[in-house]
């Protein structure tokens, strides 16, 4: 469903301002759309009248956004009742399994990132699924050395990894937590146990994925109940997810990674018919989150930090921004085809890097600190001066320790995945994107009422090229690359924006972007995650269809660019550090919404 929304841009020249503001459309949140979550508190409401409305949602003591409102909620109580903002997640991410499941859950992974008052420092939690000890570089290649085919590869067992989301929501607690452990799964117990109205988006999506959500009994009794698809408005329990949750709460994730639960994960992921994988006990059982040193890139007089290696987003981002340092954007505008030029052009040089280099760390030596030298930026931004589209772009040559030659990577990475937000009373930011990698992951349901994940299709197929190894291929143990960026952007030491983003290798892209958008042109947080997308990863540029940035089709063609008019549904959440007040955003694209107090 798509609306006018009409934004007040921040920028430089007026009439830019109203080129821009006449002609934006976003998928924004209908009175349909709104009657899914009737019954919320009324700063609900008000924070999805405001979204609608452009407007950001503001507040002085805590905040949270995320991609449901009946998630926002059970994060908003737990924040009301003294939560940190660790709290306030496990109860918005075990929403999130249940109330849109194609994105993110039990079955999945995370990154954190997360700044703490106290000390000031910043740090990462990477909950990252890995690929099982029986896992061999070829997994998804035929008897013949060829790639699969995607959905062959996803749909199944095969494409499963070790989960890592509840083992992260116990680590992020344990450090961070407030409340008891036990006290954070009321909201989607209660929900998995009484029922949830199914909210538009999840019902398009279901009805959009038959074929694959069928080919298991289990997810299709559940999605297709008497072989119909649920539909927006009824009423959807899930008892064996109430139950998981009950088992977690007494006994911690251990509830996850050994016993029952452990076996009927193993055994849905080995017992899939015609795709079946090679997830053990023994995985499940020696998986462990990994804390990690926050990447930071400086842009104006900001450090922009996220999660480093296995995913590509700090980086990919950084570089983005460090390369976009040596230009002044803001005096160009949001429609002006030279800036998009220049983002566009960045963005590629960045994902060649990013193709060549970016992997899991722990498995692969990695030029971390030298693709985001600034000299090493500056000297890639140069590449962009000519005024024209790059006839072809390539990775450069980081400094590092030692050298390594690799090939590049030739993994897929489809949209899906959600984005958490918050900042609690105490001055605590936490940026999480959270996974089950393609809508719906392996279209596995396992018997504790969760999908399980198709992450290590984030693996390259292939292995090598040009008789070069590939940085990201299938190795055990190994945590596939990802593109998810979580993001604090901190100026004099203090956060001043918490941000994230699904939307596969373009989150990047969409994260970057908003960046731009507030700290370029001006925009609030609500204008910067609500302005049009243009995307350019590997030499097309998408525009997003039916906005003012569709007009810039001939003059980047004209530049030399090739242009895609398409739809691109980001899904940013973005929690705005003004002194004393918080402002809060959530992408009219989606259902989400920020809620605060």
């Amino acid at each position: 469903m798509r609306r006018a929304l009409v934004l007040a841009l921040c920028i430089a020249t007026p009439a830019t301002a109203q080129q821009a503001a006449d002609a934006v459309t976003t998928e924004g949140t209908s009175a349909t759309e709104t009657a899914a979550f009737e019954g919320l508190p009324d700063r609900v409401r008000q924070a999805l009248e405001a979204k609608a409305n452009g407007e950001p949602t503001e507040a002085q003591d805590w905040m949270v956004a995320a991609a449901n409102p009946l998630a926002v909620e059970a994060g908003a109580k737990v924040l009301e009742q003294g939560g940190s903002a660790a709290d306030a997640m496990v109860a918005v991410q075990t929403v999130l399994g249940l109330v849109e499941p194609q994105s993110s859950g039990l079955g999945g992974g995370a990154f954190l990132v997360w700044y703490d008052a106290e000390s000031g420092e910043l740090t990462t939690l990477d909950g990252r699924e890995t690929a099982p000890l029986a896992a061999t570089p070829q997994l998804f290649q035929n008897e013949n050395g060829e790639p699969l085919d995607f959905y062959d590869a996803v749909v199944g067992g095969r494409s499963v990894g070790t989960p890592g989301t509840p083992a992260l929501m116990e680590e992020a607690h344990s450090k961070w937590g407030n409340l008891e452990w036990a006290d954070l799964f009321t909201e989607a117990t209660t929900l998995a146990r009484e029922g949830f109205t199914v909210s538009p988006r999840l019902a398009t999506l279901v009805a959009d994925d038959q074929d694959r959500l069928t080919r298991f009994q289990s997810t299709a009794d559940y999605f297709y109940p008497e072989g119909q698809p649920i539909a927006a408005g009824d009423t959807l329990t899930n008892a064996a997810y109430a139950d998981t949750l009950d088992a977690i709460a007494q006994n911690g994730s251990i509830a996850i990674y050994n016993g029952e639960i452990a076996q009927g994960i193993v055994d849905t992921v080995a017992n899939a018919e015609g795709n079946p994988g090679v997830l053990s006990l023994i995985d499940l059982a020696i998986y462990s989150v990994k804390e990690r040193p926050a990447v930071c890139a400086a842009y104006r007089d900001r450090d922009v930090c996220g999660m480093g290696p296995p995913s590509s987003g700090a980086l990919t981002v950084g570089q983005i921004l460090g390369m976009l340092n040596q230009f002044d954007l803001g005096e160009m505008g949001p429609l002006s085809p030279e800036a998009w030029r220049l983002i566009g052009d960045a963005s590629r040089l960045a994902f060649a890097d990013r193709g060549e280099y970016m992997a899991d760390s722990d498995f692969v030596p990695m030029p971390t600190d030298g693709l985001v030298a600034p000299a090493y930026l500056e000297s890639r931004a140069m590449l962009l001066n000519g005024g024209e589209a790059l006839n072809e772009v390539s990775a450069g040559a980081p400094e590092w320790s030692h050298a390594m030659n690799w090939a590049t990577d030739q993994s897929i990475e489809f949209p899906s995945t959600s984005h958490i937000s918050i900042v609690d009373a105490d001055g605590n930011v936490l940026s999480m994107t959270t996974t089950i990698e393609n809508g719906f992951g392996s279209r596995l349901m396992a018997p504790g009422g969760f999908l399980l994940n198709n992450e290590l299709t984030d693996f390259s197929f292939s292995t090598h090229q040009d008789g070069d190894p590939i940085a990201n291929r299938v190795e055990p143990g190994k945590r596939p690359r990802s593109s998810m960026s979580p993001t604090i952007v901190m100026q004099d030491g203090a956060p001043v924006l918490a941000i994230g983003s699904p939307g596969g290798s373009r989150i990047i892209g969409y994260v970057a972007q908003a960046i731009i958008n507030h700290v370029d042109w001006g925009m609030d947080v609500q204008q910067a995650l609500g302005a049009p997308h243009a995307v350019n990863r590997f030499g097309t540029f998408d525009l997003e269809e039916g906005t003012a940035i569709a007009d810039l089709a001939e003059p980047l063609g004209e530049m030399g660019f090739e242009t895609n008019l398409r739809d691109l549904t980001s899904g940013l959440h973005a929690i705005q550090i003004d002194g004393e007040t918080l402002r809060g955003g959530a992408d009219p694209r989606r259902e989400g919404v920020a809620v605060g107090q």
